[in-house]
């Protein structure tokens, strides 16, 4: 079936919406302690470390249950799998919020929502591949990635300022009832399929899927890069406050070096996906991000001006964030008929694996006298250029071609 011949259903954008809110609350509820890592270990009477654990067990957890939710994804569908994400996310966001005062509590709740996230991010390339033709799949990819990064600004960027007006048990509360809604949209309007089908969907089981994607080279140098910039990402907006601090910078100003950054992403995924479909190519614009992510890491790294370090933060996300769309449906493109959600899910397995090492290693690596992360990014940027280098060896997807 010719590209041209297909008729998407109009459906397709309210999917996509719905779908993004859910990616979007869950990444919400992740990312929300990591801005006010110091008044959250006041306020609870731990370690940094300890808070930072909040973070950290969503990657635990995802190594554990990603495998089995690409397999509930390719097996009994989007609206299944991702209404388990979704679902789950709501109901321990919620009593979170409830039970905020409670560390343990908090955890166990961080411990629950964490295991809804593989049933929403693994879903990214097969929504893309089931509701919108070839041509539109890397845009659909990077306006979900695109609510990946609003999720996280929102976390870094608002809940300094609602801690710091209201209190922390409140920000809790206030994103748990939002979770809870969002559950509730997701589910009444969420369907399986479009009533015509955008191309061919024929994909191979899962266990078949995962044995070819690993014979497939350049799909594993794809997962090297995930590897490494996911890991990158992940480990930065971690520690964001106690990358800032030792400079002189406040919990609101690092929350807004750390909303800089996905603001970056943002922009770098309404504009570089796009213009990877309209080009129909892929690994260009992975070199480009790739190579543009380096120098806002290493302004990061060094800046001591608040400018500075927001322009650099900006560009590091604008460039970082971008090659995650795109490297998605590349994925998906060059591992077919692998299942898209089997591809997608060891991308971000890759990426969980890493950011543990990655913030374990920088907070063991930091100067013991002043808190400062300067060697630990140092390596960081040193990875990021040998990311760089391989990705000049991947060979374009033939199905744009075809």
């Amino acid at each position: 079936m010719r590209e041209q011949a297909v008729r998407a259903s109009g459906y397709r954008w309210i999917m996509l919406v719905v779908f993004m809110l859910a990616i979007g609350v869950n990444q919400l509820l992740w990312i929300s302690f990591a801005p006010v890592t110091g008044d959250a270990a006041a306020f609870y009477g731990v370690s940094d470390l300890a808070i930072g654990l909040l973070s950290l067990v969503f990657m635990l957890v995802f190594i554990v249950v990603s495998i089995p939710a690409s397999w509930v994804l390719d097996t009994y569908g989007i609206r299944v799998g991702v209404g388990i994400g979704a679902v789950l996310t709501g109901i321990f966001g919620l009593l979170r919020g409830v039970m905020a005062a409670d560390y343990t509590w908090v955890l166990i709740c961080q411990i629950g929502i964490a295991v809804g996230q593989p049933f929403v991010l693994n879903a990214i390339a097969k929504l893309a591949g089931r509701w919108f033709p070839l041509g539109e799949r890397a845009t659909a990819t990077g306006l979900a990635s695109l609510a990946i990064y609003g999720g996280i600004f929102t976390g870094l960027a608002i809940t300094p300022m609602i801690v710091l007006r209201t209190s922390l048990p409140n920000a809790l509360l206030i994103y748990g009832i939002i979770a809870a809604a969002v559950a509730v949209v997701f589910i009444a309007l969420a369907k399986e399929r479009p009533q015509s089908p955008v191309g061919p969907e024929e994909r191979s089981l899962v266990l078949d899927g995962l044995k070819s994607v690993f014979r497939n080279r350049g799909f594993l140098m794809l997962l090297l890069l995930f590897f490494i910039g996911l890991g990158v990402f992940n480990a930065v907006t971690t520690w964001i406050e106690d990358i800032v601090r030792p400079r002189g910078f406040s919990m609101e100003q690092a929350g807004l070096i750390g909303g800089m950054m996905v603001i970056g992403g943002i922009v770098g995924a309404l504009v570089i996906p796009p213009l990877s479909d309209r080009s129909k190519k892929r690994v260009p614009f992975i070199l480009l991000a790739l190579g543009g992510a380096i120098p806002g890491l290493i302004g990061v790294t060094f800046a001591t001006s608040y400018w500075l370090m927001l322009a650099s933060a900006f560009v590091l996300g604008a460039f970082l964030l971008a090659s995650g769309p795109i490297g998605f449906q590349y994925g998906a493109e060059i591992t077919y008929p692998a299942p898209e959600g089997t591809s997608n899910g060891l991308l971000l397995l890759a990426g969980q694996v890493s950011g543990i090492a990655f913030i374990v290693g920088m907070d063991l690596l930091k100067s013991p006298v002043t808190g400062s992360m300067t060697w630990p990014l140092l390596g960081l940027a040193g990875l990021m250029a040998l990311a760089l280098l391989l990705s000049t060896r991947l060979k374009e997807s033939k199905a744009l071609s075809s």
